[in-house]
């Protein structure tokens, strides 16, 4: 048989060799992760609770998990600020935000029950939250980059904003919160 001189193999075998080389896997994009140390004591202590048990009705560690809304009145209880029961409650007593001014904190709204407002979660940056997940039995970390949850999302309310809100709807000599006469 004979040789093959270089300089023929190399024009056939370059293209083979280049191909190659495009065809390399793109490295997967970042997971949503959030940077613990710019989120602040609230989300810190919602992100510690990840894995905790998705109870219905749940409220607290001792009831053995929380529901959505349970969870997210669990956390920012605990670093005093007073949120109602439920998802629909919540959303209709704080005032809606834009979605493009969403910060770490901020409640995030859904429909995943064909019912306004039917789930909530806490909103931790790189477009992740925090929820108590009846769909994966708990507390966990989901990304508004799923077509699902960006498709479900209702609005966008800021906690921080609701003793200032209520106040300042209350009517004459009532306090909104209790409908009772201020004291």
């Amino acid at each position: 048989m004979p040789a093959i001189p270089y300089r023929l193999l190399l024009p056939l075998l370059l293209p083979a060799l280049l191909a190659g080389c495009a065809s390399t896997p793109k490295p997967p994009p970042p997971r949503p992760a959030a940077s613990r140390a710019h989120m602040g004591p609230v989300i810190d202590y919602a992100l510690s609770l990840q894995g905790t048990p998705y109870v219905w009705g749940g409220e607290s560690m001792e009831e053995g998990g929380f529901d959505c809304s349970g969870f997210v009145q669990h956390v920012y209880r605990r670093h005093g600020v007073r949120l109602p029961r439920t998802a629909r409650q919540m959303a209709e007593a704080l005032p809606p935000l834009d979605r493009r001014d969403k910060r770490p904190g901020d409640l995030l709204f859904f429909n995943t029950t064909g019912e306004p407002y039917s789930h909530v979660g806490i909103y931790i940056g790189h477009n992740a939250f925090v929820h108590s997940s009846s769909a994966k039995g708990g507390v966990i970390v989901s990304s508004l980059d799923k077509p699902y949850w960006w498709e479900h999302l209702l609005g966008i309310r800021r906690p921080g904003q609701l003793e200032r809100w209520l106040d300042s709807a209350a009517p004459l000599g009532r306090d909104r919160r209790s409908n009772n006469p201020r004291r």
